[in-house]
C-alpha cells in the first residue's frame, strides 16, 4: 500500500472514530440534559397527559400496575409493573427509566430475558418522557421521592 493512500485511509478512520465518538456523546448527553421535576406544575400537567393516552393502558391510571405483575416466566416477559409505592420504579435512576422509556424494556435487561416494554423514542419528545417521569414522581410520598433522589445521586 503506496504511503500516501495508507495516509488517507488512516486519516479517514480516525476522522470516522471522532464523528462516532462524538454522536455517542452527544446522544448519552441528551439524556442527562433533561429533568423529572414533580415540582414543576406545567410538567406534571404534561405528563399526566402523556401519561394517560400512552402508558395507563398497561401501567394503570392509578399507576397500580397491571394485576399479578411479579409473576410470569423468568425470562420474560412479565405483566406490567405499577409506577406507585408498591412497585420498583423509585429503586432506578431517572437516567435508566428515561432509557426504557425510549428505547423500551430490552435495552436494560440481559439479553436473555424478553421485555414487554415497548420503545417509545419515536412515538414521544424527550421532554414528554421527562414530563411522564415527574407526573410519576408527583405521586409518591416525599420518602419515596427522597429514596428515589439519592438514587439519582449516587447515578454518575
Amino acid at each position: 500500500m503506496p504511503r500516501g493512500r495508507g495516509m488517507r485511509i488512516f486519516v479517514a478512520g480516525l476522522i470516522a472514530a471522532l464523528v462516532v465518538g462524538f454522536v455517542a456523546l452527544s446522544l448519552r448527553g441528551a439524556t442527562r440534559t433533561g429533568r423529572a421535576d414533580p415540582n414543576d406544575v406545567r410538567q406534571v400537567a404534561l405528563g399526566q397527559q402523556v401519561y394517560a393516552a400512552r402508558c395507563a393502558s398497561c401501567h394503570g391510571m392509578n399507576l397500580e400496575g397491571q394485576p399479578n405483575w411479579k409473576e410470569g416466566p423468568l425470562n420474560g416477559p412479565r405483566p406490567a409493573p405499577p409506577h406507585d409505592v408498591n412497585g420498583h420504579t423509585w429503586h432506578h435512576a431517572d437516567v435508566l427509566l428515561f432509557d426504557i422509556v425510549k428505547r423500551g424494556g430490552q435495552a436494560a435487561v440481559p439479553s436473555d430475558y424478553q421485555s414487554g416494554m415497548p420503545p417509545f423514542g419515536g412515538a414521544l419528545s424527550d421532554d414528554e418522557i421527562w414530563a411522564v417521569l415527574a407526573y410519576i414522581k408527583s405521586r409518591w410520598p416525599a420518602d419515596i421521592r427522597a429514596a428515589q433522589e439519592q438514587v439519582n445521586q449516587q447515578t454518575p
